[in-house]
This record gives structure tokens, C-alpha cells and sequence, in this order.
């Protein structure tokens, strides 16, 4: 909706000649003068004309102006194309071009990206130095200087297709990897970087296997090096991956059944026990080479230890502590045969399975997250299980547990402080570099039940939104304004808790909520909520300004009013080939926290 917008002149000369015409409009008697009053006029005329020609790269006019396919406007705060239907919107620190290739290094405020015009995606991921996104067709995007390959500040790729013909639903990034989830529940794993995607002339199609591929006999050879990640136990009948969430080093993945995998990313997968498990296999260096045959040497045994048992003196003074204890590679960390083999954990081929974590065995989850290095599982029964590293408290387990790795995954405990009456149930559980949040519901039988929001880790920021700066909280804490909300619903005729629909936390420490503020607001209802809080040095909390916020506060426009996420039926959408994928698709907008920036996106209602 267009409210008080501006809209950026794009044909000067058109305006030049209104400007000369309302001139005339204002001196009805000039016909009629003597010569040297027409001199007058015409050259009045004709400075005005150049002083509107002169103005119009930057100047403004109100919305009846002329339009033209360049112009931006103010929308919800942020600046779009008027003449796309569906905008992407973008705000914080762009230096690596991972928001737009044309924007300034810092976007203060919501602004749109040219990339995503009249484009609904599936799903949305952002890195430090690359990003990555899902089309409408189910084809995966990479784009960035860190994909890319050149020096900070200096790419403007748009984005690649590198995925394509898998019916991908689901992203994660890290440093080095992209990992895509399929709509059959298969994930695949690509190198974050260009020049590591390259496939040797003649080489087979990348398989859904490690090592068969068809492309080569059918033509239909893919350009792209990628591989597939498989279970090391074999899946039920049906049984198939819907989630994945990662961290800095591992990655975790949920099965229709409810049961929960990890994968290690690199050799330090598990620094902090975020794995769940030591012991694991990969395959051997020499079978690296040609990964599409079938491996010919013994997969080599690996035993991750964390930091806290193999080293220690991880935290003590140089004076007391071993020389030569941290290398990553070393046996004490990996286990003999694995320091022996030389191992390369740059290469995406360097572990290709997914294994079950031991103690969840048995245990029916239903979500998974994953933080930078801590790993949770939100079970069936309401309850959440944690484990990982811990030296902020982002497990959660309480101020008396200072342990700076959790090894197994254990319960945490949300309903400290709270009346004996009152029952506590998790909804969900969201966690991001050292955040970590947990939506829970309170009831006491005697109303309705209510929806809390609870933070813990590392708030040095103001990420746990409860009005403070603190670097350590091992106490889940209630976060202010987006806990214990209700609002009237015409439907029930009462008043009904309102829900956070997705809570999006950054690596870097700011967060941004979506209140489902609409579920309940009856006709005429806007939209939802975006509420944001937690480091903003980079203006990725989109007011405009620098200084981190340690309360929730709602994102307003310019014009004062509330920032509100909308869904409709788009008359069409296109794929990032530009191509019209379908038309009359039911949308939504989502937000998404990245690394010092943020990103509103048109997302495909499932």
C-alpha cells in the first residue's frame, strides 16, 4: 500500500513540459502583453524548465507523477519498484553484495532489491560473504563476493543457478557449504564458493548417489559439482528427511519419523560435543578424486573429541599450557587413523552421511536447531533437549551449570519461577550463533493460555530482549513485549494469545519476530507484525539508526505507522531467469536476520 510515497522523476523532459505549462497556467494575460513580457516570460520559462531538468535525478513529486520502470518508492517503509507486483525488501551491511549488487556497502533503511522483482522464493539463506535462495521452480541460487571469488566490496554478480531439476524446499549456509533439502527428502551439498563448483571437462553428473551418476549417458550432464548426504542407517519405508538446520561446523537433520541426525561439516564439528556423538566414518582421501566411482579403500574411522576433554588447557595462560595442543588435525582431537590419513575438510566430499544421534534414539522429535555450535530438539511431549557449547548459557540449563560444553543432550527446564499450577509446554525452539530462544505456552486452567517468548546466551547486545546487556545468561529470561500477548478474536468472541508465526536470529546478534498478528483480526485485518531487537551497528534493524536495541520494538515506516508483513495471490510470479512460472499463487512475505543485515522476501504459501 502506497501511503504519503515519493516516487524518484524518471522523465525529465515530461516534466519540464508540465512545469512549463502549470508556469503558463499562473499568467493568463501573457498572450496578450508586449514582446518584452513574452521575452521575460519565455526565458522564465525556460530557467524553470532547466532548473526541473537540473533536480529530477534526485528530486521528488508526489504519486500522480509519471511513472517509468526505474522509479522507486517508499513501501512499508522501504524503497521499491512501483511497477513490481512482488518487491523484496533489504536493510543493513551489504559490503560483500550479498543484498544487491548496486546498493551502498550500509542500507539504512528497507530498501528494494532490483534482483527479486515480481519473484517469490522458497526459501532464503545469508552468510558473512555469500548468500543463497530457492526459485519458485526449485532451482538453488548463489551470489556474493564470497561465491564469486573477488575481493570484499567489489562483486556485482547477480545471482547463479547452480542447483537445478532437485525440487529443492529448504537452505542452510555456513562458511563453506550450502546445504539444500528436496521435496522427496534428499539433501544435497554444494561448495559456497564458484571456482570449487567447477566439473572437469567430461566428467560424469554429480549423482544422487557418491557414485553413480546417468547424466553423461543421457545428456543431461549438470554444471555444477555437488554431492548427495545419505543416512548411515538405513531409512524406513516412507521415512524420509523434512528439516535441517546448521551451525559454524555441523548440521542436523529431522525424519518424518521423528528421529535425529547430525552431520559433521569439518574436523570441528564437534568442538563443543554439538555432534551428540565422537565416533563416525568418512571416506578416504584417495576415493576424493573420482567420486562418482565406486570407493575403493576402507572409509577412514574419525573420532571427534571436544575441546573441553582433548584439551584441558584450552583456557589457561600460556605459561602453564602444552605447546602444541590446539591444532584441529592432531590425533588427540581426531583419533589416530584420521591424523594419519590427512584428511581435507575444504572439500564437500569430505564426510557424505548423516548419522543418528545415540541418546536421541527412541526419542519422537519434532524440530530441530541449530545454533553456531549447539545443537536442540523439541520433542513430541513439549519438552526440548540441548546440547553443545554453553559458555553463555545458550543450552539454558541455569545459572548453576557452568559447564562450557554439554556433551549429551539434556532436558532444560522452562518453567523455573513459575506457580505449581502452571503447565509449560515448548511450541517451538529457535537458535542462532550464541541465542538461543524458545517459544513456550503457559496455562493454569484458570483462562486462556498465553505464549512467552524465553532467551538465554549471549545478550551482550541486547539480543535476549529483556532491556538489559548481558554477556551471559544460562537462565532462559522472558523477553519484553512479545510475551504474554493477547488480542480479541471475532471469530471465538474472546480474547486469544497471539502467536510469534517465526522467530529469525541472527549469527551476529540481532533478531527479528513475526507476530501473527492477523490470525485473529477478522476482516479488513492488516497484516503481521515484525518486531526487531539486538546489535545494530550495521543498521540492520532498519530505523535508520546505529546503536543496538535491547527491547523488542516494533519496525515503523517512515511515515510512523507499523511495518506489517502482507499475503495475497500474486497475478504472477516469475523464477530468476525471469521466466512466469504460475499465475494466481498465494504469497507471503517472511523476514529473515543474516549476518549485520535483514531481508523481507515474498515467500510461496505451501
Amino acid at each position: 500500500m502506497l501511503r504519503g510515497a515519493t516516487r524518484i522523476l524518471g522523465n525529465p523532459s515530461a516534466s519540464a513540459r508540465a512545469a512549463g505549462r502549470r508556469f503558463h497556467s499562473q499568467h493568463p494575460h501573457a498572450a496578450a502583453s508586449r514582446s518584452t513580457t513574452l521575452v521575460l516570460t519565455s526565458t522564465l520559462v525556460a530557467v524553470a524548465g532547466a532548473a526541473l531538468y537540473a533536480s529530477s535525478v534526485g528530486g521528488t513529486v508526489h504519486n500522480d507523477a509519471p511513472s517509468t520502470s526505474k522509479a522507486r518508492t517508499q513501501v512499508n517503509g522501504g524503497t521499491r519498484n512501483v511497477d513490481a507486483e512482488l518487491t523484496t525488501l533489504v536493510w543493513g551491511a551489504n559490503g560483500t553484495h550479498t543484498l544487491d549488487g548496486e546498493l551502498p556497502e550500509s542500507v539504512r533503511l528497507p530498501t528494494s532489491s532490483e534482483w527479486f522483482n515480481n519473484v517469490a522464493l522458497r526459501d532464503l539463506a545469508l552468510h558473512e560473504q555469500h548468500a543463497a535462495c530457492v526459485d519458485a521452480r526449485g532451482d538453488v541460487y548463489q551470489w556474493g563476493d564470497g561465491f564469486f571469488g573477488t575481493e570484499s566490496g567489489s562483486s556485482h554478480g547477480k545471482p547463479r543457478l547452480t542447483l537445478r531439476g532437485k525440487n529443492i524446499t529448504q537452505l542452510q549456509v555456513t562458511r563453506s557449504r550450502v546445504f539444500a533439502l528436496s521435496a522427496s527428502g534428499r539433501v544435497y551439498v554444494l561448495s559456497s564458493r564458484q571456482a570449487d563448483q567447477t566439473l572437469a571437462p567430461g566428467a560424469p553428473t554429480p549423482a544422487s548417489t557418491p557414485w553413480w551418476g546417468t547424466g553423461w549417458l543421457w545428456g543431461e550432464e549438470e554444471e555444477v559439482d555437488f554431492a548427495e548426504v545419505t543416512s548411515n542407517d538405513k531409512l524406513k519405508r516412507g521415512e524420509r528427511f523434512v528439516q535441517i538446520s546448521a551451525g559454524l561446523d555441523h548440521m542436523l537433520a529431522l525424519t518424518s519419523d521423528g528421529r535425529t541426525f547430525a552431520h559433521p561439516i569439518t574436523l570441528n564439528a564437534n568442538s563443543h560435543g554439538q555432534l551428540g556423538f565422537r565416533k563416525c566414518d568418512v571416506p578416504a582421501s584417495a576415493d576424493l578424486k573420482d567420486t562418482h566411482l565406486p570407493h575403493k579403500h576402507p572409509r577412514v574411522p574419525l573420532e571427534l573429541t571436544p575441546k573441553s576433554t582433548a584439551d584441558p588447557y584450552a583456557k589457561s595462560s600460556p605459561a602453564i599450557r602444552p605447546a602444541g595442543s590446539t591444532a584441529r588435525n592432531t590425533e588427540a582431537f581426531i583419533g589416530k587413523e584420521a591424523a594419519a590419513a590427512g584428511l581435507d575438510d575444504s572439500n564437500i566430499h569430505f564426510s557424505d552421511r548423516l548419522f543418528e544421534v545415540p541418546a536421541l534414539r527412541g526419542v519422537k522429535v519434532e524440530r530441530v536447531a541449530a545454533g553456531g555450535r549447539s545443537s536442540f530438539a523439541k520433542t513430541s511431549t513439549g519438552k526440548v533437549l540441548g546440547w553443545g557449547a554453553n559458555e553463555f548459557g545458550q543450552i539454558g540449563l541455569g545459572a548453576n551449570v557452568t559447564l562450557e560444553a554439554i556433551t549429551v543432550p539434556t532436558e532444560v527446564i522452562l518453567w523455573r519461577s513459575t506457580p505449581a499450577t502452571t503447565r509449560t509446554t515448548c511450541v517451538d525452539v529457535f537458535a542462532g550463533g550464541d541465542l538461543t530462544m524458545f517459544e513456550v505456552e503457559r496455562a493454569d486452567g484458570s483462562g486462556m493460555p498465553s505464549i512467552d517468548v524465553l532467551a538465554c546466551g549471549n545478550g551482550q547486545w541486547g539480543g535476549l530482549g529483556n532491556a538489559l546487556y548481558s554477556n551471559a545468561q544460562g537462565t532462559p529470561v522472558r523477553a519484553k513485549n512479545v510475551s504474554g500477548l493477547f488480542e480479541y478474536s471475532e471469530r471465538a468472541n474472546n480474547l486469544q494469545a497471539i502467536v510469534p508465526e517465526t522467530i529469525s536470529i541472527s549469527p551476529t546478534g540481532h533478531v527479528l519476530l513475526t507476530l501473527d498478528t492477523r490470525k485473529h483480526a477478522g476482516p479488513g485485518g492488516g497484516g503481521k507484525d515484525v518486531v526487531m531487537w539486538g546489535a545494530n551497528f550495521d543498521y540492520q534493524l532498519g530505523n535508520g539508526k546505529r546503536g543496538s536495541v535491547p527491547t523488542p520494538t516494533v519496525l515503523l515506516t517512515p511515515a510512523g505507522e507499523r511495518f506489517m508483513l502482507s499475503r495475497k495471490k500474486a497475478k504472477e510470479v516469475r523464477d530468476l531467469r525471469g521466466q512466469v512460472w504460475k499465475n494466481g499463487v498465494e504469497v507471503e512475505q517472511r523476514a529473515v536476520a543474516g549476518w549485520n543485515n535483514s531481508v523481507v522476501y515474498w515467500r510461496i504459501c505451501s
